[in-house]
């Protein structure tokens, strides 16, 4: 059973409950995709949706004589607004037909990567010898625990110096991917003066009152993320099969937003417009291709 199902409202089903599912996935999809593959297979996508933005796709080789060998389902769930406009690289998993996209996403500071949502789509751009892969990426995420934080109180003046300090080491980070050493310098410099405000005040206050956001990988996969986030929306919807509550929260994380999905039962406490999310996520990504 994959683990992030109960992200999308199918929480304590068992293995005889999936395999019926997946098997009315393939007999009765909503959607129906099949692309070439690495291969040059033909490789089919089942798509089932349990809400108008999520649902479990059931992927695997569609052969010549109609039928077809499922090799993995995986839950997924589609962000509701474009992310990021940066360059996506895109680089196939060892072990099956599927794909991890890769971003340096200036607002973050670090290296991005997601799982590539809308497989057929790409692989149709690849045989296209297309190699600018989207022109927009909507982010994503499924989390399986997570706790809602009241937000650090500030006032006007603090919430502007946040913004322009935030514009300005974007502004750096740009200038020292191109090789400023001035730019360089001054990101260190801020680094060391960051770290030597937070060992003072973490001495009489909690590490949470302190640090606003963050976001920062976790455990051993490479497109799974520990994070703070400020919660900007917030909605509840139900799933169509199971009647489970489903949380969307659109969260502003390190300024990059994006919109993540929690089973109701996974999150200690009420979620609202202005608190905080903490919780570990698995990032998704939908390429935005050109018409």
């Amino acid at each position: 059973m994959h683990s992030y199902l109960r992200a999308i409202g199918f929480h304590d089903m068992n293995k005889k409950e999936i395999d019926k599912l997946v098997s009315d996935i393939v007999n009765h999809p909503d959607q129906f995709d099949i692309a070439k593959d690495s291969k040059n297979q033909d490789f089919a996508i089942y798509t089932k949706s349990f809400s108008d933005s999520f649902g479990i796709y059931v992927c695997g080789e569609y052969h010549k004589n109609e039928s077809f060998r499922a090799e993995y389902y995986v839950p997924y769930f589609i962000g509701r607004e474009v992310t990021t406009y940066e360059n996506v690289d895109i680089e196939k998993h060892i072990e099956k037909e599927s794909y991890a996209g890769i971003c340096d996403e200036l607002k973050l500071g670090v290296t991005l990567i997601f799982y590539l949502q809308n497989i057929s789509e790409f692989l149709l751009e690849k045989k296209l010898k297309n190699q600018m892969y989207g022109i927009s990426t909507t982010l994503s995420a499924l989390s399986l625990n997570g706790k809602i934080l009241l937000p650090i109180s500030k006032d006007e003046r603090q919430v502007r110096k946040t913004e322009k300090n935030s514009q300005n080491r974007n502004y750096l980070i740009a200038a020292a991917r191109e090789g400023d050493e001035d730019a360089i310098e001054n990101l260190t410099l801020e680094d060391i003066d960051l770290y030597s405000m937070i060992t003072k005040r973490v001495e009489r206050e909690d590490v949470l009152s302190i640090v606003d956001t963050y976001f920062m990988p976790y455990g051993v996969e490479s497109d799974q993320y520990s994070i703070l986030g400020i919660i900007l929306d917030c909605d509840t919807v139900i799933n169509r099969l199971t009647g489970q509550k489903v949380y969307i929260m659109t969260i502003d994380c390190n300024d990059l937003v994006y919109d993540i999905c929690i089973n109701s039962e996974d999150l200690l406490g009420e979620p609202s417009v202005g608190r905080r999310f903490k919780g570990n996520i698995w990032m998704q990504g939908y390429l935005n291709f050109k018409e």
